[in-house]
């Protein structure tokens, strides 16, 4: 007898949209046929007609149980909603697998760093889980001698910072450390994950902008400005062609890095692009609102140009993916900083993702369902090596299924949202469709707005980069 059958849903399912029914056995899909083939009996079935199912959504980029730098939460030891906290929102958007960050600092080694988050989210987390290892400052010797250790243990991206060189620590690595990086990651198989911005030009534009007395927070684009993501892709794209790198450059969001990224994969470079939701619906207008610090996510919101750029990226395949660089923190934490230097980064979209991307895109802007689908789980778990295990509905595939319904609307209030803040900046929002039942390696975690999961549900991802990912642009 079978599990589960999912009956009579259009099912996105590669390249194809179709009315097929779905059969699971314990955690994976046993078989996908046509309306009424499946014959066997099944302990439930769900009848899912006039809705749209999908692979369950990917996001490549938050920070769960993640330290706030002291100068946004005022005090030592602050962290961003917890791994629970995050995980359920998640699950309720439609996402039932996340990659988040270890990082390692001056004082830390990237293999103890590494164990140390499996740990933290052993037992902690609703939906699947895996993570970058973030690399920063002058990067130890002895921490790139453990990259091959870290690709083994099933971390295989690392992520760079090439600015914030005045954090405490600073978390900026300089041309000569990330070519050593990029040499070790690529050796041992793994992808480089970038925040790619000129240094220069955001320290120069610090003092100019200070010099002249406008240090207001509506001001940060003009710190984190288009110049400094030019310059920085472009010198990272050539470094990574030099060395023979993959690279994943994460909150692309301005003009000039969508045509930096373009540009690279039209040379069949293995180049890949992020877009974050809040960067396709936002733009720096938005910044003189009241309370405008609270759509800020670093580098920096820019104009209503480039938001089209970024648009015209994923709708063309220039961009790759939509993930959310969640970085949930208080009210009174995000609204702390008043000025360019001190304003706090990051806002709560890791349960918006999906159904802003749907509404948007496929309702407002035409996007076709097999492209929702690539952006939000096929793409992601193509370049970050998880595929075909998830990020598809396939024969063999983990039985991760999210249920949309097509013609849902609803407007967005904050007792609609399940993560741990007292803020979002989606209240009001107006979407069209939107998720309604999860189910994660076969099991429903939520269904009808009701919770039907544990926090034990979710598992390490191990990880493996396939190495035409890391030859040309796959996706």
């Amino acid at each position: 007898m079978l599990d589960l059958i999912i009956r009579g849903g259009e099912v996105v399912s590669g390249d194809r949209v179709a009315k097929l029914d779905i059969a699971v056995q314990g955690e994976q899909i046993i078989s996908i046929a046509g309306p009424g083939a499946i014959t066997e009996k099944a302990r439930r079935i769900i009848d899912v007609s006039g809705h749209i199912v999908v692979p369950g959504g990917i996001d490549l980029h938050t920070h769960l149980a993640w330290p706030i730098p002291a100068i946004w939460a005022r005090r030592e030891g602050a962290e961003t909603q917890s791994s629970e906290a995050g995980t359920l929102a998640a699950a309720f958007g439609g996402t039932t697998s996340i990659i988040d960050f270890a990082m390692q600092t001056p004082s830390t080694m990237p293999l103890a760093v590494v164990n140390q988050r499996i740990a933290r989210f052993d037992g902690h987390s609703y939906i699947d889980y895996g993570f970058h290892c973030v690399l920063t400052g002058e990067i130890p010797f002895e921490a790139l001698d453990q990259i091959g250790e870290v690709v083994a243990l099933g971390v295989p991206s690392f992520k760079i910072f090439t600015t914030f060189g005045r954090r405490d620590p600073p978390t900026k690595v300089d041309d000569g450390h990330l070519w050593a990086a990029m040499t070790e990651v690529s050796k041992y198989g793994g992808i480089m994950v970038i925040h790619a911005e000129d240094d220069d030009i955001v320290e120069f534009m610090l003092k100019k902008l200070a010099r002249e007395g406008r240090t207001g927070a509506e001001l940060i684009h003009m710190v984190h400005n288009s110049l400094s993501e030019d310059i920085s892709f472009r010198k990272v794209i050539r470094l990574a062609e030099h060395v023979g790198a993959g690279v994943y450059f994460v909150h692309v969001t301005a003009k000039e890095g969508a045509a930096a990224v373009s540009e690279a994969r039209a040379r069949g470079l293995p180049i890949y692009g992020e877009a974050l939701h809040n960067y396709l619906v936002f733009s720096a207008e938005d910044y003189t609102r009241p309370e405008g610090q609270k759509y800020h996510t670093y580098p920096a919101l820019k104009s209503p140009d480039d938001r089209e750029a970024l648009w015209q990226g994923i709708l063309s395949g220039a961009l790759s993916t939509v993930a959310t660089d969640e970085h949930t923190v208080p009210k009174s934490i995000k609204l702390a900083g008043q000025t360019i230097e001190d304003v706090c980064g990051g806002h709560s979209g890791i349960e918006t993702r999906m159904s802003v991307t749907f509404s948007e895109g496929v309702k407002k802007r035409g996007m076709s369902l097999q492209r929702f689908v690539e952006l939000t789980s096929t793409n992601p778990a193509r370049i970050m090596g998880m595929y075909p295990k998830k990020g598809v509905l396939a024969v063999g595939s983990d039985a991760d299924i999210v249920i949309i319904d097509p013609e849902a609307r609803r407007t967005l209030t904050l007792d609609d949202l399940h993560a741990d803040t007292d803020y979002s900046i989606w209240e009001g929002w107006e979407l069209e469709g939107y998720p309604v039942t999860t189910i994660l390696r076969g099991k429903v975690i939520i269904e009808g707005g009701e919770l039907k999961g544990n926090p034990e549900y979710g598992r390490f991802i191990k990880r493996g980069i396939p190495p035409e990912v890391l030859e040309r642009p796959v996706c």
